[in-house]
């Protein structure tokens, strides 16, 4: 009957899960003429799930399906993001599918089954659960990263993904294993009580520095990082975005949940990972990307950065950090996506260009494109009144209240060297003398985006509000009482 009462909880899991299977013999029977309305049913599907989550989310925390399912405010506010960024990724990917010749009914199929996997691992409140989650996510995700078939280096990228996916699985079970054989139960509502009181076993240290492990390769944060520069310069263009975006997103809230619902009574354990994590992603992402060449690799090492400014506010362990956390994803979001946006615009000659150096002079021959790419490089830098400076300042803010004096001044420091790179880019759009002409007119999907993502993180300081107080509130969900 537990089952069947909260069966409402899990809706927009079930619509997407239906979706996926029906578009899958829409494929079958219309055959890859239809990518493109599959496409769009994609995305629809992911509004309506938008919908849904927002219907069904309940007030306070509710557990279904023998607790192995929990829907609360905090997991609807991750999930409308990851929502967002496949949405986004599936319209990204129209032009560059027709113009590459990927244009195949598999590939937003493939978009809806790793969402709905990222939507139950937001919402897993059980080790295992969790697990399924993570698997159903990435074994979509591995055949998208090699789905341009052709292509020597997609398929690299996809090999490499899958061995070290793999592996940080391996990593996942062997400390879940770990847990339970300490703890007796892998079940995030029965583990925080064990922990309230007394210090834990050795054993569970080691499990939770082993879950970590695996979660920290799904952030792409150091020392785990290994896949990400290779996979984002060998993925298609549009796969790199999603990778960028919504799986970064489901990946950070799972990090969230897991350390501070079952492991919330052991901060003093897991703090110290983190923070270490934390520095690590913030100095590699922000010195490795000095000397990229490569646009693609360069954002790479910019999310690996970017992942371990957003961990500064889960180091902090309280409210007000998660709270930064969710708020740093959001705008996250709207950058990175805006981001690759531009990079989808470099094509020149019938072929897509990924070099820096191919931007040179790009104010004066589309200054509009050369505008956009500003914005996103500025406020990724976190120069105010960007959307991206805000980011930084709740989860520094958030440091500072929880005492972590030292992490808030090495991740100040980190973000201005990261500032460097993001600036030059800017300086060779604006003062280089301009080398090639990209194609014109840029695609309506594009330009769509382009400006949706730009007016957010160019005007974002004016209305803060909303996106501010529904933070609030989702945060509070992990906080009872």
């Amino acid at each position: 009957m537990d089952n069947i009462a909260h069966l409402d909880l899990a809706l927009p899991e079930l619509w997407l899960a239906l979706v996926g299977m029906a578009l899958l013999m829409l494929g079958v029977f219309a055959g890859d003429r239809a990518s493109r309305l599959v496409s769009w049913l994609a995305v629809a599907s992911f509004v309506v799930a938008g919908f849904l989550v927002v219907e069904t989310a309940p007030a306070h925390p509710t557990a279904a399906f023998a607790q192995l399912f929990i829907a609360d405010r905090f997991g609807a506010f991750m999930k409308l993001l990851i929502l967002a960024g496949s949405a986004l990724a599936v319209i990204l990917s129209l032009g560059y599918n027709a113009n590459e010749k990927m244009a195949r009914f598999e590939y937003p199929v493939l978009f809806v089954f790793a969402t709905l996997g990222m939507l139950m691992m937001v919402s897993a409140n059980d080790l295992i659960s969790l697990y399924v989650g993570l698997e159903l996510q990435s074994l979509a995700l591995y055949v998208v990263a090699a789905f341009q078939r052709d292509s020597l280096r997609s398929t690299e990228a996809g090999l490499k993904y899958f061995v070290l996916g793999a592996l940080s699985s391996g990593l996942y079970l062997y400390g879940a294993s770990l847990v339970y054989g300490f703890a007796g139960t892998t079940r995030f509502g029965n583990l925080a009580p064990l922990f309230a009181h007394g210090s834990p076993e050795i054993g569970i240290v080691v499990g939770i520095v082993f879950v970590s492990a695996a979660l920290a390769f799904k952030v792409a944060a150091v020392p785990f990082h290994m896949w990400t520069p290779d996979v984002y310069e060998g993925a298609p263009t549009p796969v790199t975005a999603f990778f960028a975006a919504a799986p970064k997103i489901a990946a950070m809230a799972l990090f969230v949940r897991v350390l501070i619902e079952p492991f919330g009574p052991l901060l003093a354990q897991w703090q110290q990972i983190v923070v270490f994590i934390s520095i690590a992603s913030m100095a590699l992402g922000g010195y490795a990307a000095i000397n990229q060449r490569n646009i693609k690799r360069l954002m790479a090492y910019s999310s690996i950065a970017n992942v371990g400014y957003a961990l500064v506010g889960l180091a902090a362990g309280t409210e007000v950090g998660v709270r930064g956390v969710m708020i740093y994803m959001a705008i996250y979001l709207a950058m990175v996506v805006g981001a690759f946006a531009c990079i989808l615009c470099m094509r020149e000659k019938g072929r897509y260009v990924e070099n820096i150096d191919d931007l040179a002079g790009l104010s004066r021959t589309q200054p509009l494109l050369a505008a956009a790419l500003a914005i996103f490089m500025f406020s990724l830098a976190g120069i105010p009144p960007l959307a991206g400076f805000f980011g930084k300042l709740y989860v520094f803010l958030a440091a500072i209240e929880a005492h972590l004096y030292t992490l808030a001044v090495v991740g100040v420091l980190t973000s201005v060297v990261g500032a460097y790179y993001y600036v030059r880019i800017v300086k060779i759009m604006y003062f280089d003398e301009p080398v090639a002409r990209f194609e014109q007119p840029v695609p309506a999907s594009l330009s769509t985006v382009l400006a949706l993502t730009s007016l957010f993180t160019l005007l974002f300081f004016v209305y803060p509000a909303p996106l501010l107080a529904s933070a609030k509130v989702a945060a509070a969900a992990l906080f009872p009482g």
